[in-house]
């Protein structure tokens, strides 16, 4: 009876794991997503339902197209089984709770636009404009973040980045930001508050470092050919604040902000 609870959760995370995959391959193509069944992008065919269970189709299928035998790309499963975790995660931790309801919709928000931004380099309105008003309106329910804490967080974290944008433009004479970044951590602050939009954006461009040196020591063509976006680094940082950002918060306030 123990697992009961715990395997619904993961179930539930990749059945919708599955639906983000949808959204991950349509949105940046503009396609319909509320209805229409999948097709192989290969041969056309529409893909019958058993071989559309999540993870379990793809490993049953070896990886390929019942059809045609066209390779599918990991990323499908790779999906389904980190919103699977991420949701067991929060389960674990809020049990069943407004916040776990809050954090599921936000981890899912964040791996759609962490592999849209990853292929496309476009962060999608789609997400991130209802993502600012669902942040703004859970923020009056018990539990929440308080609609002040919430509005100061999205003007924090979407100003600050407009002001960054503002400045680099300024300076490297063209786009440095694009506006997706911005309204993705206009989202952030609304659901988290500003303290941690704040340390998202020291947190992503840490991570943003980190990629860019390891990019380099792999290979300095890789670094000058392949264009890396600044939304992934973005979303994990986001997940590393609404998972430890609290504690990494306080940590630095009792040993770097007050001298004791």
């Amino acid at each position: 009876m123990q697992y009961i609870q715990p395997g619904l959760v993961v179930l539930v995370g990749l059945m919708i794991g599955s639906f983000l995959n949808v959204l991950i391959h349509r949105i940046p193509r503009k396609q319909q997503f509320v209805k229409g069944r999948s097709v192989c992008p290969g041969c056309g065919e529409t893909i019958k339902w058993y071989h559309n269970l999540p993870v379990v189709s793809y490993l049953a299928l070896r990886g390929k197209c019942a059809y045609c035998g066209m390779r599918i790309s990991f990323r499908y499963p790779l999906v389904e089984l980190l919103n699977a975790l991420s949701y067991l995660y929060f389960f674990w931790t809020f049990n069943w709770s407004f916040e776990l309801a809050v954090l599921a919709f936000l981890s899912s928000a964040l791996i759609v636009i962490f592999f849209i931004d990853l292929d496309h380099q476009i962060i999608p309105d789609l997400i991130t404009l209802p993502g600012m008003l669902l942040g703004l309106a859970v923020s009056f329910l018990p539990g929440g973040l308080g609609i002040v804490p919430a509005l100061i967080g999205l003007l924090v974290g979407g100003g600050s980045l407009y002001l960054i944008a503002l400045l680099g433009d300024w300076l490297f004479k063209k786009e440095s930001m694009g506006g997706g970044d911005i309204k993705m951590a206009a989202m952030l602050g609304a659901f988290l508050g500003w303290q941690k939009v704040l340390f998202i954006f020291m947190a992503s461009a840490v991570i943003g470092l980190v990629v860019s040196v390891i990019m380099m020591a792999v290979s300095a063509r890789l670094r000058k050919t392949r264009v890396v976006p600044f939304g992934p680094f973005i979303a994990l940082a986001a997940m590393v604040a609404v998972i430890w950002g609290d504690r990494l918060i306080a940590y630095y306030v009792d040993n770097f902000l007050y001298l004791n």
